[in-house]
């Protein structure tokens, strides 16, 4: 369906020939629950001036039955996703009738069948592009309108949409819902949900202004939902963010829904904001994934206003909003919550996805060339969000905080309800910060790249700060170096020192210290190295820092050492032995546990990796036992031990023995956690079908069968894995994440002696999956079942045979391919590093 896949250039001429005023929606969901039903009607009216005579609308369905313009019928032309229209010239009222498609892939009307009591659940994601699943429409962001929608759904259900409800009209076992007009938005910002979801309702109320708030669930997760914790992240983050921006909330109603089988953390629909259900916490949960949560919370509420009430112009300025809302939701958490520590997290975990993203070779500029909707689709990701927020953060170092958001208030008032590119944002910051910002922005928003920063002293002995920053220009940076000394067995800041660092070497006056941190504040986006003397510091005495966010950064420092195949995988292991069962900030430890199992899979040599397999189960297990008794720290060791244990079974009685209820001390054994130690079981070979058959029995939830369907899978005999590997292929009524749980089981335990065999077959599949699947469902199987050879030979071989592939298919597998030669290159390099 090559028409689906719109482009930059025609979408801008359509938008030169078009202005939308008004889209009325029509929405029958009263058969939703009838599982045999695959499709709902759907009627759209648009309101548009046109000044050409021909267009189209978006729409990808089961069928378009009838258009008419200005009341005329007019021949149905319709490729599959695109309708065309011609004989237009000025004001046109079209209206389309069709059928739309229920979904179980996350992209358009979502339809889930909940097994707990049976309950049907309904809830709507299209960014970038999939409102055109639902209604037909202009499916781009700078066509802005105000939308009307009227739904039809079961009597006793809950139906939402981005504003409330204007008339709700009762029938026999059906209600008609109609909603009050939104203000004017993009369509992919547009949402409804409907089922018999859970609710609670709160309000928050600043002068004039109340706004009515509500959060919702399925109501078989009711008992988990955090009701009272959401509503008070949402009300702080009102009240930080009605006085950072000097805009009121303009939207109406602050509505948060929790909903399953969901592809992303969350979604900005103005008024209707979605999540993932990964976010209710079915058992025991550490203090870090409800900091997690309250960050997203605060991240999709800065959308409110980056991005819903000032949208960017196409896709390529998709950072106007993802990068905002990144930094915002760190700092309003920060700055308003209890999660003091958001900045601690961000450093140590968020500008991980930054740095890998950044080093591969398809790394782009935050304002990146965005061509097409495939291309939009893979940008969200670690440039636009992580290093967009990482980059905002080195601008409030450089202009100054107070600047920084009256530029932002400038921008809101300048622009509401409009569309922006980049030049839009930087007049406003210029005009509220006096400084000239174009050469800036050149350096930092239109170049890709990270840079690092390390310490040398020249031939005189005198200090030289580096900059590497690889073919671009050195990079200007404003940041601090903290200088901490070991006193009474532990380490101390004695001070920190402010620099403006704009070349490839700088001569710098930073006094010895037992610890030198480049960067401490994490006020710049750069790799940092060690020198000799601090690495030995940090390796006897990093559990002595007392400031979390300094730890964050000298864990940040070793890992990307590791990666970069600088530091040894071994002595970075020895490392996180030594410190982690110390650290007391469990969003860094979590983080580290991670890195530290990744570290043994991907750069560990071949000959050592059963070894430190091994010890890395004895050592999660040691820390396991020593952990307090129901501390968070207890939790994430626990968790840690589970997923080592997939991949080394020695202590396989263990395992078995908490899953029989001789847990250590004040660790609770919930659904999630007893699935993750069964899948490790099952993985070695030490748990069967029966037994995972019996584990489902006792948690017949959604969960539950997406554990056991990832669990059988995992099984480690060859006709398991073979099963699983033509289930995720040829099997089209797996849901989302029902095709995540079998690609994981297909890869449990790292067993390549299982796997290898289908290594040729991955590559004859891709482009037939590609073309054949929604984009979504594509890329989870690219990337998913990606093989991990000894050489990068295949892939090579792929890439060089379909040159005229998809580009952003080929990304993909690039980007796949050089995750791939660094494992291979940093586990080549070990003999040679220490």
């Amino acid at each position: 369906m090559s028409s689906a896949n719109l482009s930059r250039d025609e979408t801008a001429r359509r938008a030169a020939s078009i202005t939308l005023r008004e889209v009325r929606v029509e929405l029958d969901l009263a058969g939703a629950p009838e599982r045999a039903r695959t499709g709902f009607s759907t009627t759209t009216t648009l309101t548009f001036d046109a000044t050409e005579a021909e267009t189209w609308l978006d729409f990808i369905g089961e069928s378009v039955d009838r258009v008419t313009v200005d009341g005329e019928e007019r021949e149905v032309r319709w490729d599959g996703a695109r309708i065309l229209l011609d004989g237009l010239g000025g004001s046109h009222v079209v209206r389309v009738e069709g059928v739309a498609a229920y979904s179980r892939s996350g992209e358009g009307m979502h339809r889930f069948h909940d097994p707990v009591d049976g309950e049907t659940y309904l809830y709507t994601q299209y960014e970038p592009a999939d409102s055109r699943r639902v209604m037909a429409c202009f499916e781009q962001p700078d066509l802005k309108a105000s939308y009307t929608f009227r739904v039809v759904a079961p009597a006793g259900w809950h139906v939402l949409s981005n504003q409330s409800p204007a008339h709700v009209t009762p029938g026999i076992g059906v209600q008609t819902v109609e909603f009050a007009p939104t203000l004017p938005i993009s369509s992919f910002i547009t949402s409804v949900a409907a089922g018999p979801y859970a609710r609670i309702d709160g309000e928050w109320s600043r002068d004039d202004q109340s706004i009515s708030l509500g959060v919702l669930c399925r109501a078989s997760l009711a008992e988990h939902l955090e009701a009272d914790e959401i509503l008070e992240v949402t009300r702080q983050g009102l009240d930080f963010f009605s006085d950072a921006f000097a805009y009121p909330y303009p939207w109406g109603k602050y509505d948060q829904i929790f909903v399953p089988e969901y592809n992303l953390g969350a979604m900005e629909n103005p008024g209707l904001v979605t999540f993932t259900e990964a976010y209710i916490n079915r058992g025991a949960a550490t203090d870090a994934q409800r900091g997690a949560r309250a960050n997203t919370i605060l991240h999709e509420m800065a959308h409110m206003w980056f991005g819903d009430l000032v949208t960017m112009r196409w896709w390529d300025d998709l950072w106007l909003k993802e990068s905002f809302a990144d930094y915002m939701g760190t700092h309003a958490a920060a700055a308003a919550t209890r999660f003091t520590d958001a900045w601690a997290r961000f450093a140590n975990s968020r500008k991980t996805w930054a740095y890998r993203q950044d080093q591969l070779p398809t790394t782009h500029p935050i304002v990146a060339d965005i061509p097409d909707l495939e291309a939009a689709k893979l940008n969200f990701d670690g440039i636009t969000y992580a290093k967009g927020a990482s980059v905002l953060k080195q601008l409030v170092a450089f202009v100054g905080e107070d600047a920084f958001f009256e530029g932002a208030r400038r921008y809101f008032a300048a622009h509401a309800f409009g569309n922006t590119t980049l030049d839009d944002l930087l007049d406003e910051l210029e005009a509220a910060s006096g400084q000239p910002l174009r050469e800036w922005s050149q350096s930092w928003l239109e170049t890709s790249g990270v840079s690092a920063l390390w310490l040398e002293e020249d031939a005189e002995g005198r200090r030289v700060l580096v900059q590497d920053s690889g073919d671009i220009a050195p990079r200007p940076h404003r940041l601090r170096v903290g200088l901490y000394d070991l006193v009474d067995g532990g380490l101390a800041l004695r001070e920190r020192i402010e620099l403006t660092v704009e070349r490839e070497r700088t001569d710098v006056e930073i006094p010895d210290a037992d610890l030198v941190l480049l960067n401490d504040d994490d006020l710049t986006y750069a790799k940092v190295r060690l020198d000799e003397r601090s690495l030995d510091t940090v390796a006897a005495s990093l559990s002595t820092v007392s400031d979390e966010l300094a730890r964050g950064l000298i864990w940040s420092s070793l890992w990307n050492a590791t990666r970069d195949g600088e530091l040894s995988a071994t002595r970075y292991l020895d490392i996180v032995r030594a410190h982690a069962p110390a650290e007391p900030n469990v969003a860094l430890l979590s983080a580290t546990l991670l890195n530290a199992a990744f570290a043994i899979t991907h750069y560990v040599v071949d000959d050592e990796r059963a070894e430190q397999r091994r010890s890395w189960v004895d050592s999660t297990w040691a820390a396991l036992q020593g952990a307090d008794p129901g501390s968070d720290a207890q939790l994430s060791w626990a968790r840690a031990f589970a997923t080592a244990s997939a991949f080394d079974g020695s202590r396989a009685d263990d395992v078995r023995a908490i899953l029989g209820g001789d847990a250590p001390q004040g660790l609770p054994i919930d659904a999630d956690l007893r699935w993750l130690l069964l899948t490790a079981l099952a993985t070695t070979g030490h748990a069967d079908a029966e037994q995972i058959a019996a584990e489902r029995a006792s948690d017949d939830t959604a969960a539950g069968r997406t554990a056991e369907i990832r669990a059988l899978a995992s099984r480690p005999d060859a006709s398991t894995r073979a099963a699983a590997w033509e289930a995720a292929w040829n099997d089209l009524s797996l849901s989302n994440d029902h095709l995540d749980a079998t690609i994981a089981g297909f890869r449990a335990g790292g067993r390549r002696d299982l796997i290898a065999g289908f290594d040729a077959q991955y590559f004859e599949r891709i482009r037939g999956v590609w073309a054949e699947r929604s984009i979504e469902l594509a890329q989870r199987l690219v990337l998913g079942l990606f093989p991990a050879t000894d050489s990068t030979d295949a892939v090579d071989a792929w890439l060089e045979q379909n040159a005229d592939a998809p580009g952003a298919l080929r990304r993909l597998v690039i980007e796949s391919r050089d995750d791939l030669a660094r494992d291979l290159r940093v586990r080549a390099a070990q003999p040679s590093i220490s």
